[in-house]
C-alpha cells in the first residue's frame, strides 16, 4: 500500500535529500506501537541471528499473488538487506539514509540523513553510482533499542567511514565514531560486509572497491556500542603486501556460540607459494578481541589469488562442527571447525558445484546447505563418515543470497523477481516482481508476519502466516 496522498511521498524525498545530520519524522495517519518484539517476529541482523544461519521458522505460508504493501521511494539504492524491529522496518540507503517504515502499512515513520555521501568521482575506482554511503546492512541492539550503521561520508572534501548508531524509536543520532584504520587511505576502502554484534562490540569488515584499484589492506574491526578506538585484524598486513578483502558477497561476520568471529577472505597480492602467506583467500576463525585463532585457505591460494577466485560466501557454521564455504572458484570447501589445518587442510571438496561466482551469505538447514551461486541456488547434503559434499538440487532462477522460510528457499534475481523455491526439489513454487535491484546480492528477510525484499529503492512487503 502506497502512502494516500503523492505530496507526503515528494516532501519526505525532498526533506531528505538536503545534507547534513538532518531528522525526518514523517506525518502518518496512523501510529506504531512500541511494544518489545518477540524473536520470531524481529530481524535485526544479516540472515536473522549472529550466527547467520538466515532461517526462519515462525512462519506457516506465505502469499505472494498480491504485495501487502510498498514503501514510497527512498532517498539512495538499497545495498543491504531490510531489519525489522518492534513493528517497523529498517532500512538504509547509498545516499546515507536510514528510514524506519511501519511494518503495518509502510509509511515511513522515520528517517535520518547521517552525512553527505561521497559522489564515486571521488573514488578511484567501484561499481557504486553515483554515491558511495551506506553499504553494508545496518545491526540493531534491541536491548539497547540503536540501530548502527557504518557511513561513508564526504567530510572536507574526503571521504571518511563513520560507525553511527541512532535510536530505534526516534532516529536520534546516539554515537558517531570514525572508524578508519591509521594509516589507511579511506577512499580506497569500502564497508560491504554487514554489520553484526560480539559481547557489547560492533563488528564488521571492509575491503576494497570494485576493481581492486589503489592501495588497501582487509581489516576486520570492532568497535564498542558506546564508542571507542577500533581494534582491527589486518589481512596482507606485511611489508609490501596488500589486498585481501573481507567482503563475503555482503555477509555479516558470523558470531558462534563461543563469541568468536568467522569471516571469509578474498584474493591478496601475493600470487607465489615461494612467498609468506598473507591470510587471503581465506576462512579465519577470530577471538571476540580479534586475534587469529586459526584458518584455512586453500592448497591453491596463489593461483587463487592471481585469478581472483577468492572465497566470497560467509563461512556456513553447522551444529555439527562442520564448516561449508565456496567463491569465485568452482570449488565448495568442507572444514572441521575445530581443525581448521591452514593450508589444504580441508575435510572434502567438490568442484563444478556452481558455473558463476558463490557470493554472500548461506542458509543452514540441519545438514543442508543452501548456496547463493549467481547461477541459481544450490542445495548441498553435508554427511561426516565419511566427510562428504553432495548436490541434491540447483536451481536456474534467483541468485541472490538465500533465506529459508515456510518451508522455501527465497531469493532475489538480477531480473527483479523474488523466488521462492521448494526446499527440498529446488522448484518454483512461489515468484513475485519487486523490481530491479542495485546489486548482484539482494537479501530477502523475514518479520512481523511478512517476508520483505528490496528493490534499488523501495522496499517491498508480502504476507505471511505466523505458525509452525
Amino acid at each position: 500500500m502506497r502512502w494516500s496522498d503523492s505530496r507526503r511521498v515528494l516532501m519526505s524525498a525532498l526533506v531528505g535529500s538536503m545534507i547534513g545530520s538532518t531528522l525526518v519524522v514523517s506525518i502518518a495517519i496512523s501510529s506504531v506501537g512500541q511494544a518489545s518484539a518477540s524473536s520470531a517476529s524481529s530481524w535485526t541482523v544479516y540472515h536473522g541471528d549472529v550466527a547467520g544461519t538466515g532461517v526462519s521458522t515462525s512462519l506457516r505460508s506465505v502469499d505472494t499473488s498480491k504485495r501487502a504493501w510498498t514503501s514510497p521511494m527512498l532517498n539512495g539504492q538499497i545495498f543491504g538487506e531490510p531489519l525489522v524491529f518492534s513493528g517497523r522496518v529498517y532500512v538504509a540507503t547509498e545516499n546515507d539514509m536510514v528510514y524506519a517504515i511501519s511494518s503495518a502499512n509502510g509509511r515511513i515513520v522515520w528517517s535520518r540523513h547521517v552525512g553527505s555521501a561521497v559522489p564515486s568521482s571521488k573514488l578511484p575506482c567501484g561499481d557504486i553510482s553515483p554515491s558511495v554511503g551506506i553499504t553494508g546492512t545496518p545491526v540493531i541492539d534491541p536491548s539497547r533499542n540503536e540501530i548502527f550503521v557504518v557511513a561513508d561520508e564526504l567530510v572536507n572534501g574526503s571521504p571518511e567511514h563513520e560507525l553511527v548508531g541512532l535510536s530505534t524509536t526516534s532516529g536520534a543520532q546516539e554515537i558517531k565514531q570514525g572508524v578508519d584504520p591509521r594509516g589507511a587511505d579511506p577512499a580506497a576502502l569500502l564497508q560491504r560486509t554487514g554489520l553484526s554484534l560480539d559481547a557489547g562490540h560492533v563488528v564488521f569488515a571492509m575491503g576494497g572497491n570494485y576493481g581492486d584499484c589503489a592501495s588497501y589492506r582487509g581489516r576486520v574491526a570492532s568497535v564498542k556500542e558506546t564508542g571507542s578506538t577500533p581494534t582491527f585484524f589486518t589481512v596482507d598486513a606485511n611489508a609490501g603486501d596488500s589486498q585481501g578483502a573481507v567482503w563475503m558477497g555482503g555477509a555479516a561476520p558470523v558470531v558462534d556460540a563461543k563469541g568468536n568471529i568467522w569471516v571469509s577472505v578474498g584474493n591478496g597480492s601475493v600470487h607465489s607459494s615461494g612467498q609468506a602467506y598473507d591470510d587471503s583467500d581465506s576462512v579465519l576463525e577470530l577471538s571476540a578481541s580479534l586475534q587469529l585463532k586459526q584458518y584455512f585457505a586453500p592448497a591453491a591460494w596463489p593461483q587463487d589469488n592471481a585469478s581472483d577466485h577468492d572465497i566470497s560466501t560467509a563461512p556456513a557454521l553447522l551444529s555439527n562442527g562442520q564448516v561449508v564455504v565456496a567463491g569465485k572458484s568452482p570449488t565448495v570447501y568442507l572444514l572441521n571447525a575445530a581443525h581448521l589445518g591452514g593450508i589444504g587442510k580441508e575435510e572434502a571438496s567438490l568442484t563444478g558445484v556452481c558455473g558463476n561466482d558463490t557470493d554472500g551469505g548461506s542458509a543452514v538447514v540441519g545438514t543442508t546447505v543452501y548456496l547463493p551461486c549467481l547461477d541459481g541456488p544450490v542445495a548441498l547434503r553435508v554427511t561426516t563418515s565419511p566427510p562428504a559434499l553432495k548436490v541434491l538440487w540447483q536451481s536456474s532462477v534467483g541468485g541472490g543470497p538465500v533465506i529459508v522460510a515456510a518451508g522455501m528457499v527465497w531469493t532475489i534475481g538480477q531480473n527483479g523477481v523474488l523466488y521462492g523455491l521448494d526446499a527440498t526439489t529446488g522448484h518454483v513454487r512461489q515468484q513475485a516482481t519487486i523490481g530491479t535491484p542495485a546489486n548482484h546480492f539482494p537479501t530477502p528477510s523475514v518479520g512481523d508476519g511478512l517476508v520483505l525484499a528490496a528493490s534499488a529503492n523501495r522496499v517491498v512487503a508480502f504476507h505471511a502466516s505466523v505458525g509452525p
